[in-house]
């Protein structure tokens, strides 16, 4: 796998980690509803396409970004407090 192709499924996880952060509950609510209706089962054939060319397996490293996107705003506030007390 390729530089660009490994910084691109980490910004998408990270991007979607951050807008999960602001949205979790809109998320939640949409996807129930998605799941409930069986909408996730429709086939879209560029999005099957970008899923099976780079995220099936490289999902840790989808994950990682995620959650980097999601503690984003936390990490920063801890690393500047240690950053002042030294």
């Amino acid at each position: 796998m390729a530089l660009l192709e490994i910084l691109a499924v980490f910004v998408v996880g990270f991007v979607s980690g951050t807008v999960v952060r602001w949205f979790a509950g809109l998320a939640a609510l949409v996807a129930l509803v998605l799941v409930v209706l069986g909408v996730t089962t429709v086939q879209i054939g560029l999005l099957n396409h970008v899923l099976q060319q780079y995220y099936v397996g490289n999902e840790l490293l989808f994950i990682s970004g995620f959650l980097f996107g999601i503690d984003a705003e936390q990490t920063k506030a801890v690393v500047e407090r240690r950053g002042a007390s030294d």
